[in-house]
């Protein structure tokens, strides 16, 4: 055999064994990761929690991912904690009151219309005309829920919240004032006992506004109760009416502990000195 032959034959068995060793290592490696899957498969099967923290910690790392790449926070839950509804959703009433006011008082009529759809709700079972509950909204903050008079009154109904620290325990803590639904919830609990108390709606807006040991309420009622008829015209009646709500703005706005808290407000309402809510629009 010639030199030449030998280094081709050669070349050949070394080709031919790296080869067969590469194949068996892919093979050995190929069987190992195999091996690894179902381990991790049958530890995952059998212990639930560690597949929790595992997910848990790759949607963490794919959120951080995100987050990075459009440069702020992901949050898709965002939309169910905003206080909203479509107003197309709302029975023709509501609905026709909910636009009036936004145009009126230029608010968004998304919000409105979940404010509109909770004060006739809340309306019916307090047996309280919901215009009304609107009127008191609109001439208390304009249906802005962060409002604060000077006296301290906050929130949409400007509820004295210093004064119903007890009253917002059932829905959370002071902050709960600067919650519309909550807001309102705990303003409504409060003009129905004065209501109860005094027998009138307008004796209960004098209570209401603080003015309840005093001569005059400076006007309070009968600029409340304008509003009052102005939104009954719009809503085409002349009684007080009542409506189901969406489904929709129900789970949202609605919820067993909800009406549980609000029941607890109106039961534990009744001050000794009859100036439980202050209005900063007098």
């Amino acid at each position: 055999m010639t030199a030449s032959r030998k280094i081709i034959s050669g070349v050949r068995t070394f080709v031919s064994d790296v080869t067969e060793g590469f194949l068996e290592i892919t093979h050995n490696s190929f069987a190992l990761i195999g091996l690894t899957v179902a381990f991790v498969v049958i530890a995952l099967t059998a212990r639930p929690d560690l597949r929790q923290v595992g997910e848990e910690q790759l949607m963490g790392w794919l959120q951080a991912r995100q987050t990075q790449m459009v440069g702020m926070p992901i949050e898709p839950e965002a939309s169910e904690r905003a206080t909203a509804a479509n107003p197309k959703d709302l029975p023709k009433e509501q609905a026709a009151v909910a636009f009036w006011l936004s145009k009126k008082y230029r608010v968004a009529p998304e919000p409105l219309s979940a404010l509109v759809a909770e004060a006739y709700e809340i309306g019916t079972r307090a047996k309280i005309d919901p215009t009304l509950i609107l009127a008191i909204m609109a001439v208390e903050s304009s249906f802005n829920p962060f409002a604060q008079s000077a006296v301290g009154a906050q929130g949409l109904m400007q509820v004295m919240t210093r004064v119903h620290t007890d009253k917002y325990e059932n829905f959370g803590g002071n902050h709960a004032a600067f919650d519309p639904l909550s807001n309102l919830r705990v303003g409504v609990a409060i003009l129905k006992d004065y209501i109860r108390i005094t027998g009138s709606v307008e004796g209960a807006l004098k209570y209401y506004v603080g003015a309840a040991n005093l001569n005059s309420d400076g006007g309070y009622a009968s600029k409340v109760m304008a509003e009052h008829r102005r939104l009954r015209q719009v809503a085409g009646s002349t009684t007080p009416t009542t409506s189901t709500r969406p489904a929709l703005v129900a789970k949202r706005l609605i919820t067993p502990e909800a009406a549980q808290a609000t029941e607890a407000v109106a039961a534990s309402n009744v001050h000794d000195d009859g100036t439980l809510a202050r209005s900063s629009n007098l």
